[in-house]
């Protein structure tokens, strides 16, 4: 639907010392909870995918899982979970990936990727990298082959973009 592009920034509101003093949180559920606004979100992101044969989105809990899986569906394509450690049935890859505060990990089901299949990554938020870093490794690992990573929202202070070196990337909205 061709017209004036939307500011979905409008729709996003700052939270302050969430979720712990100095983080200013990117509260996403004002844009979620308008319809149309969402309609146009997800159309726009698909809009950046057509016609290159996504066979599967990869995407992160749990708020990249309220994109990804609207995006699966408008583009056709399968859906792929990567949960927190400890949180999926059956026999997984796991990835250690740093935060401010330690380490954590995430997994995925060791059958959800098929080698050479076309995958997107989508999460709501791109910071630091590191959990989109650790997510790419699980992709080549099980030789996917990654087309893109799409965000919402890229806090581009944070330089999370410097650790997808060759990855395209798409953030609708730059702080």
């Amino acid at each position: 639907m061709p017209g004036k592009a939307t500011d979905f920034s409008k729709y996003v509101r700052d939270i302050p010392d969430f979720p712990k003093k100095g983080i200013v949180f990117k509260d996403i559920t004002g844009l979620l909870k308008n319809g149309p606004v969402f309609r146009q979100l997800i159309d726009e992101m698909a809009r950046h995918y057509d016609g290159q044969k996504v066979e599967a989105v990869v995407c992160m809990e749990a708020r990249g899982f309220l994109l990804g899986s609207a995006l699966a569906y408008r583009l056709g394509c399968g859906l792929i979970p990567v949960r927190k450690k400890g949180k999926l049935p059956w026999r997984v890859y796991r990835k250690a990936y740093d935060l401010e505060y330690g380490q954590d990990h995430l997994e995925v089901h060791q059958d959800g990727i098929k080698p050479g299949q076309n995958v997107l990554i989508v999460d709501d938020v791109i910071a630091t990298g590191g959990t989109v870093g650790a997510v790419v490794e699980l992709i080549k690992e099980m030789k996917g082959n990654i087309i893109g990573a799409a965000f919402l929202i890229e806090l581009t202070f944070l330089k999370g973009r410097d650790k997808l070196q060759d990855i395209p990337i798409l953030a609708l909205i730059k702080y």
